[in-house]
This record gives C-alpha cells, sequence and structure tokens, in this order.
C-alpha cells in the first residue's frame, strides 16, 4: 500500500509535466499551422494573420504559472475522485485550456474583446490533447 502511494507520488507529476509539454507541442503547431494558412490567403484575411501573430507574441503568457492552475485542480480532483473516465481528462483539459483567455483577461470581456474563434479552436485542441496524455499515463488508474 505504502509503495503505491509513493508510485502514484511520482507518476502524476511526471504525467502532469508530460501532458503539458504534449499540450504545448499541439499548441505550438496548431497554432504555427493556422498561421502559415492564413498567411498564404487560405483562412481568413488581414485581420486573421494579425490575430494569429498576436497569438504567438502572447504564447509566453502561456507559460505563466497562473495558467497551470486549472489543469493541477482538475488532476487533483480526478486523483481524490478516482475518476478514471478518459472523458473527464480530455474535456476538462479542453476547457482548462480553451478557457484561459476569459481567465487571463480577468473575467468576461466584452463582444468587441473576445479572442479570435482560431485561438479558442487552438488551445482547446491542445488541452485535449494534454488532458488525454494524462489519461493515458496516469488518469486511468487512478
Amino acid at each position: 500500500m505504502i509503495l503505491r502511494t509513493i508510485g502514484r507520488l511520482i507518476l502524476v507529476p511526471l504525467a502532469f509535466c508530460i501532458a503539458a509539454l504534449v499540450a504545448i507541442f499541439v499548441a505550438m503547431m496548431l497554432g504555427l499551422e493556422k498561421i502559415t494558412a492564413a498567411m498564404a490567403g487560405r483562412e481568413g484575411g488581414v485581420e486573421t494573420v494579425e490575430a494569429y501573430w498576436e497569438i504567438a507574441m502572447q504564447g509566453g503568457l502561456l507559460l505563466a504559472g497562473l495558467t497551470v492552475v486549472p489543469a493541477v485542480l482538475l488532476v487533483i480532483v480526478g486523483e481524490v475522485a478516482r475518476i478514471r473516465s478518459w472523458l473527464y481528462y480530455m474535456v476538462g483539459g479542453g476547457l482548462a485550456l480553451g478557457l484561459l483567455p476569459i481567465a487571463m483577461a480577468g473575467g468576461m470581456p466584452d463582444a468587441a474583446a473576445m479572442p479570435p474563434a482560431a485561438l479558442w479552436q487552438v488551445l482547446a485542441t491542445a488541452g485535449f490533447a494534454g488532458g488525454l496524455t494524462y489519461w493515458l499515463l496516469a488518469g486511468r488508474t487512478a
């Protein structure tokens, strides 16, 4: 029993870090693909290109420590409640990362200040990938 607890204390943070790296990688690659498509004129116009460049420039904010709080809370709830569902971790990861623009704006911004839909898509997809990765590594044995 004590070995299982020690194993979980090692596995959970390690799996979380790997899942976070997967989410960052997916966000960067998908964001780069969206920027490239917008610059080539296949998606949106000049506003879209500017919005994607703004997303890329603000990528450092996503690496701030405060942005992992929703994901950490998701993992803590999942571990304490022994939730083994892949759907919980995948959807939770998507919501945790997808709602970051609202959290960074300090609440509900007005409609004019809402980020572009592509930002929601990129972040939610990265969150889905991170949540599913965590479930594969540690969540299914909670």
